[in-house]
């Protein structure tokens, strides 16, 4: 039960830590909700963006099959790294969300209007470029667990993004929280990659190399 409540733990630490800014590109995306461009086409568009950082994400997986768990374990270094540059130099993420307001939401009328249309892409294409930075985070996550231990990630991490989807048309409605994820989350994101971090090291058992190399 512990293993079970620190698999969703850490996939939830990982998901909040690489995707609270995507909270206020989506309440732009809602903003623009209107005939043409639906809600249904933002959120099809984020799940194909973030399927498509899984994807890119996987070779940390298979990776871990194959090296040594202790040595896999490392990889925690990266998001405590991200974590503290981002400390260091503060992301607010403005080139985003320029590009979220110059995208073109043009008029369709194929019979694949939830699917298959330029606006659900442009959607995902914004979600895979403002994602980018997960990878360094998810790899190593994937890296440390075993196959079950990915699809119960996978699984938090499906569910979460509906959660975010509901959040981001939630909180159009109501802009005193959207001043709070931009003054704080910029703070609260590194602290959770670099917890995330040491999670990782510790539970690959890569402290107890350390202590093996330096006894």
């Amino acid at each position: 039960m512990n293993l079970f409540l620190g698999v969703i733990a850490s996939a939830s630490a990982a998901f909040v830590a690489t995707n609270i800014d995507d909270i206020i590109i989506l309440m732009l995306f809602f903003a623009q909700v209107n005939q043409n461009f639906r809600k249904r086409h933002i959120i099809i568009g984020q799940y194909l963006g973030f399927t498509a950082l899984i994807i890119a994400s996987l070779p940390g997986f298979f990776g871990g099959l194959i090296i040594e768990p202790s040595l896999v374990g490392l990889l925690g270094f990266i998001p405590i790294a991200v974590g503290i540059y981002q400390l260091i130099k503060g992301d607010h993420d403005d080139d985003e969300i320029q590009a979220v307001n110059t995208v073109d939401f043009d008029q369709t009328n194929t019979v694949f209007a939830n699917l298959l249309v330029p606006q659900t892409y442009n959607v995902a294409a914004v979600a895979l470029a403002n994602g980018g930075d997960s990878i360094s985070t998810y790899i190593p996550l994937f890296a440390s667990s075993n196959i079950w231990q990915l699809l119960m990630t996978l699984v938090v991490f499906y569910i979460l993004i509906a959660v975010w989807c509901y959040l981001g048309y939630f909180f159009t409605r109501h802009s005193g929280v959207t001043h709070i994820f931009s003054k704080y989350g910029s703070i609260v994101a590194p602290i959770v990659l670099i917890g995330l971090g040491i999670y990782i090291l510790a539970d690959s058992g890569s402290f107890e190399l350390f202590k093996s190399i330096f006894s």
